[in-house]
Formats: C-alpha cells, structure tokens, sequence
C-alpha cells in the first residue's frame, strides 16, 4: 500500500461501468471545520494556543481582503500531531442551518492529559464534565470532554495500547 506522511492508505473498492471493480487508493482524511464567517482566523489561533497545532498553509479570499478587517478565509491547514485539520469561514453557500459541532468529535490522543485539557481550558475551551478513567478497545484511558469556543467537540484521551489485531470496534 501507498504511504504519505508515515501514514498508510487504505484502497476503497469503486465500481466501474462495465461492472469491475477498481480499488481507490486514499491517501488521507483531513476533517474540514466550517466556522462562522470572520471567525476562522480566531480558531487558527485558538487550536494553536489550545492543541500545539501548527499552522501549515493558508489562502484566504482575495476579494473581500480590502473590504474587511479580518480577510476570509477559504482554508487553513494545520498539523495537530501527525495529522491535518482544515479550518474555514463559513461562506454564504453553506449558511445552511448548521449547529456547530453537531455530528462531529475530534478525538486527540497524548502522554498527558491533565496538562492538554489545563491548556484548552486556558485558551478558551470549556471542559464538559470531569477527567473520567474509560474502558475501551484499547484498554483503559484517561478522558476529557471539552467544546471549543467555536462548538466544535474534542476529546482528549491518554494513549491506548491499540493492535491491529486486538481492537475492535465498539459502540460507546
């Protein structure tokens, strides 16, 4: 299988027309965060202050840069880990009625969880209960549940000892 970033992909089966299949080959999934608009810039650094993201890449909107303060953003990718995140502003597009962060958890993983959730808490995120041990498919873990300033879910947990062959999938 392919790699991009230490990461391996997976290969999705697609149908083809004539009714062979063609495997699909993925080389990674990035979460995009759609948060009000004029707020995207605020969430960059709100995930910086809070996750040690790292912001990687940016394009904000050429046209509306004069007219406003703060320039929209069409996308902003940030590392968290080994992993990329996409933030954008919402665009009058997609000004659908979204709840913000209905549907969606992000769950963080770290050797320290009392100091990670001490500096999401510290930058802006509210902490939805108490630090809880939890049994899972990786064993048992320490866990917070916090909410951004932007709705957004996060979990942050203590490092499972997953294997491959060892986890399954369990509903929670």
């Amino acid at each position: 299988m392919a790699q991009e970033g230490g990461v391996e992909a997976a290969p999705a089966v697609v149908e083809q027309e004539n009714g062979g299949t063609k495997a699909a080959v993925f080389v990674s999934l990035k979460p995009q965060l759609v948060v009000p608009a004029q707020k995207a810039d605020e969430a960059v650094q709100f995930y910086k202050a809070a996750f040690g993201a790292e912001e990687v890449k940016r394009v904000n909107y050429p046209k509306r840069k004069a007219d406003q303060e703060v320039p929209f953003v069409l996308c902003a990718e940030l590392k968290i880990g080994s992993c990329s995140l996409l933030v954008c502003d919402q665009s009058d597009d997609a000004a659908e009625s979204k709840v913000p962060g209905e549907g969606v958890v992000f769950r963080l993983e770290t050797q320290d969880v009392d100091a990670a959730i001490g500096n999401a808490v510290k930058a802006g995120a509210v902490l939805d209960g108490e630090l809880a041990e939890m049994e899972g498919p990786c064993g048992g873990s320490l866990v917070g549940k916090l909410r951004d300033p932007f709705g957004q879910v996060w979990i942050v947990a203590s490092v499972g000892n997953c294997s491959a062959a060892g986890a399954e999938a369990t509903e929670p």
